[in-house]
């Protein structure tokens, strides 16, 4: 994809149609009516000095803008598989998956002059910019911006959307930038089907689109802000006890949504009934009161909240870890004991805390090590409780709970401060707005603390996507948008009575009520729009 005189010129690979689309009303004309079919199969594009360039396979080809009948002839043939393409003078930036490389060859001689190493693990398209070269990944839903002298990467962001195939820069009369990425995946849909018997079927189909990629890089705080939208989330408990129950000064005590670098709280309020409030180390708590409570009575209570969320992605180095303070004792105390029912004295989880991290000793490396052994032992699966990590060890399939309480045994035993942190995720389409959304499960993951910087959050169990990997780093040290943070440090929800926490062993939450959970997207945020 590339802007070429106010029009976005993208390829579709499967059809081979050469396409000019007014980024305003969306108006797409097919421009190559004769010569599509040397162009199937293509995927990287680049327009310089009226010359089209575009790879295919393991070539490169060039056609002339002014003759306009686009006929393409050969430039060069490497015995690799091609992805992308960028050309800034006499400079052509080539990206292959295979190879794993961006390879830099010299336009007037095409002989190679360089390589550098890919930052993902998908399929890359490109860009030139001024002195970076802008990197579109596919299965690491990212956008990189790399140093063009050195192939360094300065600096990450999420896309909202999966699958980004191809990115583009466009200013417009005022000298603005924004940064266009192409999207190519397929969406699940429920199909009405008037022939078959029950009528509703589940299918497939191709969806591909533009959307614009607001960011903000705070080279300050070493993290990057992508695509944030408004939402609204409400969490409300229903009271249906399953069995008789009495309990006098009842104190129902809901984590609310925390305030976070990419997430912050517009607005809050009670449903139902009203709550008071209280801090927990930092976590905001609403406390609803019964003074006696017994199953006959019937409640709709809780909150909704208005949030701020955007994609974050800290950009933390390992050299950055080579010399860190020492963990403080009260992080040790609080953050290295198996205080979750870990199994951390069990034999096969010491031995597997040692065969993670093997002789690592950075910090961070340790981290991803750790991930990576657990991504390499455990295979995603649900069930109706959570086992014990030496429990899931030996079965090799977890939920995201299970794939957690691994990743904490592991870091805890290697001396990484961890900690639980969730609680729900909304359902990932941000197209769909003003419309309520229920997600299917909640969802927990963890954050690690790094000495003389902070906690980081890593998914638990999502980047496990290849059984042996390699496994996309999207949510190593990043969230996207539609996670919604709460319960740090705290408990998400548990009751009280006469001041004593109930144990769920007594009273469950779950046998007194039904929670109930919805999202609402309202608007996509631009940075200068955020509350801060």
């Amino acid at each position: 994809m590339v802007f070429h005189e106010d029009f976005i010129w993208a390829i579709d690979s499967s059809n081979g149609y050469l396409l000019q689309i007014d980024p305003a009303t969306d108006n797409t004309t097919i421009l190559n009516t004769r010569s599509w079919s040397d162009f199937i199969g293509a995927t990287g594009l680049a327009i310089t000095d009226d010359i089209l360039w575009f790879t295919n396979g393991e070539y490169v080809y060039c056609c002339s803008l002014i003759t306009k009948d686009f006929e393409p002839q050969l430039f060069l043939h490497l015995d690799c598989e091609l992805n992308g393409i960028a050309v800034s003078g006499s400079t052509i930036y080539l990206t292959s998956q295979k190879q794993g490389k961006i390879l830099v060859y010299d336009r007037d001689r095409a002989t190679k002059i360089t390589h550098f190493y890919s930052p993902g693990i998908g399929l890359e398209n490109i860009t030139v910019k001024s002195e970076e070269i802008w990197l579109t990944d596919t299965l690491e839903q990212t956008v990189y911006c790399l140093d063009r002298a050195t192939g360094e990467t300065i600096f990450s962001v999420l896309t909202p959307f999966v699958s980004p195939t191809g990115l583009a820069f466009n200013s417009d009369d005022e000298g603005k930038e924004t940064l266009y990425v192409a999207y190519a995946d397929r969406e699940v849909y429920i199909r009405d089907n008037p022939n078959a018997e029950p009528n509703y079927e589940l299918q497939y189909r191709d969806r591909t689109f533009i959307h614009p990629l607001y960011f903000h890089y705070s080279r300050q705080h070493n993290y990057a802000l992508s695509n944030g939208y408004l939402v609204e989330m409400s969490y409300t408990e229903e009271i249906s006890p399953l069995d008789p129950v009495e309990i006098d000064n009842l104190e129902w005590r809901i984590a609310l949504p925390a305030e976070t670098d990419r997430q912050k709280i517009r607005s809050v309020q009670a449903i139902g009934i009203p709550f008071t409030e209280e801090v927990k180390e930092g976590q905001r708590i609403a406390v609803f009161k019964f003074d006696n409570f017994n199953s006959e009575q019937r409640y709709i209570f809780g909150w909704k909240a208005i949030l701020e969320v955007w994609s974050i992605k800290y950009q933390i180095k390992p050299d950055d870890c080579e010399t860190i303070p020492q963990l403080s004792p009260e992080y040790q105390q609080k953050y290295l004991q198996d205080n979750d029912n870990l199994a951390m004295d069990t034999e096969i989880i010491k031995q597997a805390a040692k065969i993670a991290i093997g002789s690592e000793t950075n910090l961070l490396r340790q981290v991803y090590s750790i991930r990576n052994y657990v991504y390499d032992k455990l295979a995603y699966g649900i069930k109706p409780h959570i086992d014990t990590p030496d429990i899931a060890l030996k079965r090799g399939i977890g939920s995201c709970g299970e794939y957690l309480g691994l990743l904490l045994a592991l870091c805890r035993l290697n001396g990484i401060a961890c900690r639980t942190v969730g609680r729900y995720k909304c359902p990932d389409d941000p197209l769909k707005r003003n419309l309520p959304l229920q997600p299917d499960y909640n969802h927990v993951w963890m954050e690690f603390y790094l000495p003389g910087y902070g906690w980081l959050p890593m998914e638990s169990n999502p980047d496990d996507l290849f059984e042996g990997g390699p496994y996309p780093t999207r949510f190593f040290m990043g969230l996207s948008w539609y996670h919604a943070e709460m319960a740090k440090d705290t408990s998400f929800e548990f009751i009280t009575s006469e001041g004593i926490k109930i144990d769920k062993e007594a009273v469950s939450i779950g046998d007194l009520s039904l929670n109930h959970i919805r999202f609402m997207i309202l608007a996509e945020l631009q940075p200068e729009e955020s509350s801060n």
